[in-house]
Formats: structure tokens, C-alpha cells, sequence
């Protein structure tokens, strides 16, 4: 039980980590989805909780828009993800650090490529609310990225 605790308490920060920059994600993403690349709908909680006014648009022009916005947001969240991940989860040092922030950030966009294609389906298939097609980028993406960044880029 004492090997486990070590891995629980660093998951446990991992996902402390996560959810910072998984806020930083949303943030970024509903505001792009709002504001440059309109993605939202009239039932997305953003726009219902914040009142806002959002512009009709099909669902092929939203998958599509979603599918951008969700790139631009994950640029700033995955830097806010490293910082955390190397401040205060992983010990780096296992790879120069040009080649580490460069592993992150393959992983990362592994891991988003797959979360973003299947909310472009879910958007464009299914007709799925943004917000819940979204969700399932973040769900892909933990406990491969995870995995990865333990085991393969950082020390440990």
C-alpha cells in the first residue's frame, strides 16, 4: 500500500493540474466559440448561464468552428498544463527541455486530435450539444495524457 500512496498523491495533483487547465480550456474555447468562430447554441450552458447572444449557424459550420476553437484553447491550456505538470507534478530533466516541451506538447496534440475528431462527429452525426461534444475532448484526453507524460516524458 505505501508503493501506491506516492502515485495516488501525484495523480491527485495531476488532476488538481488538470482542472486549472482544464478551466483555462473552457474559458478559451467558449470565448473563441462566442466571439471568433461561432460555435455555441441557444440550450449550451455558456450561453443560457451568461445571457449571451450567439449568432444561428448549421451544424457542419459549427463542428467545424468547434473543431478550431478547440485547437486555439488548447495552445494556452497545455501551456498552463506544463507549467503546472513541471512546477508541481512531474520532475522533468529526463529530456533537454526544448525536447521535453516539445514531448508535451506532441502528446498533448495526440490527445487532442483524437477528443476533437470525436466531437466533430458527435457534433456533425449526432447533432450532440456543444457543450457535451466538448466534454468528451477532456474525457479522451486524461488518462492518455497522463500515462504519457508519467511514463514517457518526465522522470516519473
Amino acid at each position: 500500500m505505501s508503493l501506491a500512496n506516492p502515485f495516488i498523491c501525484q495523480f491527485i495533483k495531476y488532476a488538481l493540474a488538470g482542472v486549472l487547465a482544464g478551466i483555462t480550456h473552457i474559458i478559451v474555447f467558449h470565448l473563441v466559440a462566442w466571439k471568433i468562430f461561432p460555435a455555441l447554441q441557444e440550450k449550451d450552458h455558456a450561453v443560457r448561464f451568461f445571457n449571451l447572444t450567439i449568432r444561428k449557424i448549421n451544424d457542419a459550420t459549427r463542428a467545424r468552428n468547434s473543431m478550431i476553437g478547440n485547437f486555439i484553447a488548447f495552445l494556452f491550456a497545455n501551456m498552463v498544463a506544463y507549467v503546472i505538470n513541471i512546477l508541481y507534478v512531474f520532475q522533468g530533466g529526463k529530456y533537454h527541455f526544448v525536447v521535453e516541451i516539445l514531448l508535451f506538447y506532441a502528446v498533448s496534440s495526440v490527445s487532442t486530435f483524437l477528443g476533437t475528431v470525436l466531437m466533430g462527429i458527435l457534433i456533425r452525426r449526432f447533432g450532440l450539444l456543444t457543450t457535451y461534444a466538448f466534454a468528451s475532448n477532456i474525457l479522451t484526453a486524461v488518462i492518455f495524457n497522463f500515462a504519457m507524460r508519467k511514463f514517457f516524458i518526465f522522470k516519473g
